[in-house]
């Protein structure tokens, strides 16, 4: 199934998991290294337009605290750009909001091989160019895209989704759900533009949302999770650029 089949789902379950899919997509987009072009859209309003409208599609709760006025305002020129380098890339000890979840907390080897083992299990690795860890935030968004997608794909196919719904539960709860909350009081701390701190925030309600919404279908994560293993088995489709698919349908 092709990105052009989502907007033509007949299923409204697959239609949500559609929505959620290109919800995490432009999540993922909107938090590269600011370049021309987002800045641009930021400025004319259109990138504060589609994540309004992408993330309405899932639930219109996303949207009711959301400071939409945020996201237009890029400030001048490289502002964000500069502002991007401050918070995620540089600092004496690294930098002091690093976009990297094994930095918060436990051993940060072993939850990059934990995130490694979800995507092989998928048929995924990880793009040699751009190049991201595991962990980046992107990385992790890209994949939960992924997943989302081959959730619609299945139930539109008059298949068992519960697979798919169970391992994007499972890499919320260990994963972003476990550290995003974490980069933003971080960020809430270091008085940043106001861009990227909402876009945390969106961020964080999505997964929040999210990951109820998986528990009322399929349960609670259990207890003893068996070493971070996902709990669905491998098949085609694709995510974003810092994860490369096998071959078959790519949603983009």
């Amino acid at each position: 199934m092709s990105a052009e089949a989502l907007e033509n789902l007949t299923n409204p379950e697959a239609q949500r998991a559609a929505a959620r899919s290109r919800a995490y997509a432009a999540l993922a987009q909107a938090f590269e290294y600011p370049d021309a072009e987002l800045c641009d859209a930021s400025r004319s309003g259109e990138l504060e337009k589609a994540l309004r409208g992408i993330l309405e599609a899932v639930d219109p709760g996303l949207c009711e605290d959301a400071d939409w006025e945020a996201l237009a305002d890029p400030g001048e020129g490289d502002d964000l750009a500069v502002e991007f380098t401050r918070l995620f890339d540089v600092g004496a000890s690294g930098p002091p909001c690093p976009l990297y979840g094994g930095l918060y907390g436990g051993a940060r080897m072993k939850n990059m091989e934990e995130a490694v083992r979800f995507y092989n299990h998928f048929g995924l690795t990880l793009s040699e160019s751009p190049r991201e860890l595991p962990d980046h935030v992107t990385t992790e968004l890209e994949f939960l895209h992924f997943l989302c997608y081959r959730e619609a794909e299945t139930i539109e196919s008059g298949q068992d989704p519960d697979a798919y719904r169970r391992a994007q539960r499972d890499f919320i709860t260990r994963h972003p759900g476990r550290w995003i909350p974490l980069l933003r009081k971080r960020l809430e701390s270091e008085n940043p533009m106001r861009f990227f701190l909402e876009l945390v925030r969106r961020i964080e309600s999505l997964l929040a949302l999210d990951r109820a919404y998986l528990v009322g279908l399929v349960g609670p994560v259990p207890d003893k999770a068996s070493g971070g293993s996902p709990s669905a088995t491998a098949g085609g489709g694709g995510p974003g650029r810092s994860i490369v698919p096998p071959p078959g349908n790519d949603p983009h």
